[in-house]
This record gives C-alpha cells, structure tokens and sequence, in this order.
C-alpha cells in the first residue's frame, strides 16, 4: 500500500497559493494537514502539527524563511524540510539549505518533480535515523551510472567473497526491472521482492528470511521480480523496511543497482553506511563516474565512506591512471584487469573469486573484499592486505 505523506503546508505572506497547490502531487499522495498562511503562524503550528515533512512557500529571498527553517530543525530535528520557491535568487538556495533544508523545488514545477524532492527528503531523514543506531550493519551500495561498467560482476562477487570470509552476508538487487544479479550468482529465482511486496500482512526478519536465495557460498539474496512489470509493486516504504531488517539481522548488506539515481537508488542511498563506485576505462563511463560522484556530493554523502572502482583499467584506450584522477577528481582504490575469465564466469553463472581463483580480476576483487574487512586476512587467505583503513567500519554510517 502506498504511503500518504501528511505535510505542514506554510506559505508565506505574498507567495502565490495557487501556483503551490497546483505544484503538490495530486492522487493523495501528499495530504497537507494544515495550510498556515504567514511565517509567524507557521512557526506556531511547528510545535503542535504532527505532520511527516514541512513545505515551506516563499516569494523571494526573505530572513524571515530562513529564521522558520532554522527553528524547524532546532525543535524539530528529524522532521524534513522541502522549500517552494517562485523568485528566490541561487544564493538564497544555498542559504536555506545551510539553514536546514533539505531540497528547493524552483516554481512552476511539476507535481511528480516535487514528489520526488519530497520523497527524497523522506528518505534521507529514515535512512540517517537506521543508520545511527550502533548496531545496524554496514550497508554497501554499489553504484556504476553507466551500464555495462562491471556493477553486477562487482556486487555478485563482493557478496560471495565476504559470505566465504565468514561473514553473513546478504545482497539485494535493486535493479527492479532489469536486475541480473541473480544470473550472476547462478540461482534460479524461485522466490523475489515482487513475491515478498505482494504477499501481504505484515514485515518482519522471520518472513523477510523466507523469501532470501542462499548461495553455496552461503551469501543471501534477495532477488529482483523476473519481469520489468512487476517493478511497480515494489515501494519506497518496503525498500526502507527491507534495508532496516537486513542490517539488524545481518553482518554486512550489499546492494546492487540500476545506473540512474531513482528514487529507490536514493532511498538505498541515504541508508547506506558505505557507497562503492563502479566505473571503467572509457570516457563516457568516467564522464557518468564524475557526475555519480557529484550527485553523491549533492547528497552530502561523506567522501571517505566512497570506494572508486575502476574496471578494464589495464585497457589500452588512450586513457591513463592519471587521466582517470583527473576527471573524476580522485584515485581510484581497486583497479580490476580486462580478463575474458569474466564473461566466461558470467555465463557459468559462478562468481570469478570462486570459479577462477587465479586471476587478476579475483585478486583485484579480493582487494575491494579487504576493504570491508580490513581486520581480517580475507575469505581466500592470498590477496593483499588492504593498504589503509579508509572506511569507520562499525555498525553506524
């Protein structure tokens, strides 16, 4: 079932009230549960509507929002905050989201642009509060905003390689439509998320386990629906349950996903304790990296929880180490060598760290493995040891 976000809708004085009603998604989606005309009134109704969010409307680049937001979040600390804008300058965005904020939706806008802003926010504010508890597992998500960069190969291996280290591992493919993680790993998908969305009642680490494929290296998975259809039973409001009880039941979660930033790729996001970002050597897959890292900066997402992942990085294209530094602005952590061992593992249907131990790629891979278990000597006891302790690895992001 869809949630209903109830939103504390303020406008302030002089802002249009049309333009911000016919901005908010209609269908119920958002239900304001009060509109409170003036920024006085607004700050008023913070401390007595028990609202999911404030939106916030304002005609221009006033003190008196910022003073609102700034007062929302002191007393409100864990309550979203979406601004409406029609006229604010750029500078003024900067300034409410230093304020507090957590998005501006510049006006006109549509409905499901606004929507997606407010369910960010939403999900930000969800993931933080999971993540702060100290005994939430950490939480990978692997990113490559390019297809075909390696993600898959990337996830289907680091999940393995860490379940073989001991570790109880669990992966979720996030790629709803398309997702291959499955065919990677070699499992047949008897059960997936589309069985566990539509099989009603409630939520819990007991059912959840249920609909998880175990793996011979002992890794759990929960696989994506087998047709691109079925993606639409499958909500931000699960995602969130799913990730919360897989980090209280689990001692690592790895998540696979699409190469856009949907909105369940940000939900996954603003969860996770870690990101690792998958690219490769060719130009367009880099100009997608710098733009992944980006959004990731955008998202306030800390730089030393980011691993750089750099595929066929031994290619001989015209690009260099030094080239790869320099679009991306920073060094990539794991370089992992072109091999047709790879695409051969993948139509085996087995992981290339368990299927051909020997090769450069499962060396390279067995280095990211040591990324997230810097203190041990890794599943297969021969590859390096992690060369510094870049990531806080316990239990909280």
């Amino acid at each position: 079932m869809t949630e209903t976000i109830e939103a504390l809708v303020v406008i302030e004085e002089g802002a249009d009230k049309g333009l911000v009603e016919a901005t908010l998604p209609a269908g119920g989606r958002v239900a304001p549960m009060a509109f409170v005309e003036g920024l006085v009134e607004g700050e008023r109704a913070i401390r007595e509507e028990p609202a999911d969010l404030m939106i916030v409307a304002c005609r221009g680049a006033t003190e008196g929002v910022v003073e609102l937001i700034e007062r929302s979040r002191a007393e409100r600390p864990d309550w979203p905050i979406v601004v409406l804008s029609a006229d604010a300058p750029d500078f003024f965005v900067q300034v409410v989201l230093e304020a507090g904020a957590d998005d501006v939706v510049k006006l006109p806008e549509a409905p499901e642009r606004a929507l997606f802003a407010i369910d960010k926010a939403i999900a930000r504010h969800r993931g933080r509060a999971t993540a702060a508890r100290q005994d939430a597992a950490p939480m990978v998500c692997v990113l490559g905003p390019k297809g075909g960069a390696g993600k898959t190969v990337t996830a289907s291996n680091l999940v393995v390689d860490l379940a073989a280290a001991g570790r109880r591992a669990v992966a979720v493919d996030l790629d709803l439509q398309f997702g291959d993680l499955g065919l990677s790993l070699g499992l047949a998908p008897e059960r997936t998320i589309y069985d566990l969305a539509t099989s009603g009642g409630g939520l819990d680490a007991e059912k959840l386990d249920a609909y998880l494929v175990i793996h011979e290296s002992g890794a759990k998975v929960l696989l994506a629906p087998t047709r691109p259809d079925q993606a639409a039973a499958i909500s931000i409001e699960l995602l969130r349950e799913v990730f919360t009880l897989l980090r209280f039941s689990h001692e690592i979660v790895i998540v696979d996903t699409p190469p856009d930033f949907t909105p369940e790729v940000i939900a996954a996001v603003d969860v996770s304790s870690h990101v690792c970002m998958v690219g490769s050597m060719d130009s367009l897959s880099l100009k997608n990296t710098k733009l992944g890292l980006a959004t990731l900066e955008l998202m306030d997402y800390d730089p030393d929880q980011i691993t750089l992942v750099l595929n066929r990085a031994d290619s001989d294209v015209g690009l260099t180490a030094t080239d790869v530094e320099a679009v991306t602005g920073r060094r990539a952590e794991v370089l992992v060598p072109s091999a047709r061992d790879v695409p051969r593992s993948l139509n085996e249907g087995v992981p290339i760290v368990l299927g051909h131990q020997r090769s450069p790629v499962a060396a390279a891979l067995r280095q990211l493995t040591g990324i997230y278990t810097p203190d041990e000597a890794g599943p297969s006891g021969d590859h390096q040891a992690p060369r510094r302790r870049r990531f806080r690895l316990g239990r909280s992001r």
